[in-house]
């Protein structure tokens, strides 16, 4: 059984900045990042394998970035110059491995076995 659990949620202004961390229990090579906002369904936002290759969704590409934290258990979620749309509840996912890093299935949220709780990220104008 993997743990995880996110850290780094807030309120910020429209433009601020924030970043997430996710502290895993076991190591595993492949980490998602998923949001929801109320009324709405839980969206793919990027993914990290353990080489660092990440993907993103159109919607926070060159805002968001996503990385192993140097801390080897953790995995982080840079975000910049956020947006009102971009607030909702945080989560962290993990997968034994991203296989071959296609985003199609990268950003499912069926993809992933292991889920943290979330942490609420609220963006205010």
């Amino acid at each position: 059984q993997v743990y995880l659990v996110e850290s780094g949620g807030g309120s910020v202004q429209a433009g601020g900045s924030l970043r997430l961390s996710c502290t895993t229990s076991q190591w595993t090579d492949c980490y998602g990042w998923f949001r929801q906002a109320p009324g709405k369904e839980r969206e793919g936002v990027a993914s990290v394998d353990t080489d660092g290759s990440a993907m993103y969704v159109d919607s926070v590409k060159g805002r968001f970035t996503v990385s192993k934290g140097n801390a080897k258990n953790s995995v982080n979620l840079k975000m910049n110059r956020l947006e009102p749309e971009d607030t909702a509840v945080y989560y962290c996912a993990a997968e034994a491995q991203c296989l071959d890093n296609q985003w199609y299935y990268l950003k499912e949220r069926a993809f992933y076995e292991y889920w943290g709780q979330g942490t609420q990220v609220t963006v205010s104008p």
